[in-house]
């Protein structure tokens, strides 16, 4: 994934806006609370089809737009290899995280990105997921992230440190780093 900014607001971000969301939160931490969807239809074997649902902030929808992602397996894993797949949709949940949390993050540090480049891997035993080895999870076994960044106003040091502020403020990092209860529940 490569970012190049072209937008006349440093990284693509409208300062203002920002600093508004800052001041709106704080005077209104509720507004904080947002919750994202999809609705899945399973079309056989492997592959899927999803469609998202309404974005909702503080109990208000706040965008109502529909997007539709498939997800399929390649055919040495059991599927039609018609999409990516789950793994796949993690590392793009993952970068797109992150592309939002660096441009966010620098801009409040005035560092003005010049590319964003994200290589990013994640392992799977199939042990796991076949049931084959009850001792190996069938998550992921690991992902690394390699960040490749250019901004002329800004040290090594100052990237480093945008790249820990990063680690520390993705909530898709955090959501994959820390423990998150799941809830699955028949519909009858």
């Amino acid at each position: 994934m490569t970012i190049t900014n072209q937008k006349t607001a440093p990284n693509g971000i409208d300062t203002q806006a920002l600093q508004d969301t800052l001041d709106a939160v704080r005077k209104q931490p509720e507004l904080a609370q947002v919750t994202f969807g999809i609705d899945c239809e399973w079309l056989g074997g492997c592959h899927q089809r999803s469609t998202t649902a309404d974005v909702v902030q503080n109990g208000a929808p706040v965008r109502t737009t529909r997007f539709t992602m498939e997800s399929d397996e390649p055919e040495a894993l059991l599927g039609t290899d018609h999409a990516p797949n789950p793994g796949e949709y993690v590392l793009q949940a993952l970068a797109g995280c992150y592309a939002a949390t660096f441009a966010a993050q620098a801009t409040v540090r005035g560092i003005e990105l010049e590319t964003l480049r994200l290589e990013m891997e994640t392992d799977f035993d199939l042990q796991g997921f076949l049931g084959i080895d009850q001792r190996v999870r069938p998550g992921a076994q690991a992902i690394r992230v390699v960040v490749h960044a250019t901004a002329s106003n800004a040290s090594g040091e100052d990237l480093q440190a945008l790249v820990e502020a990063v680690e520390a403020h993705s909530p898709i990092r955090d959501t994959l780093a820390n423990p998150v209860p799941v809830t699955t529940t028949l519909a009858r």
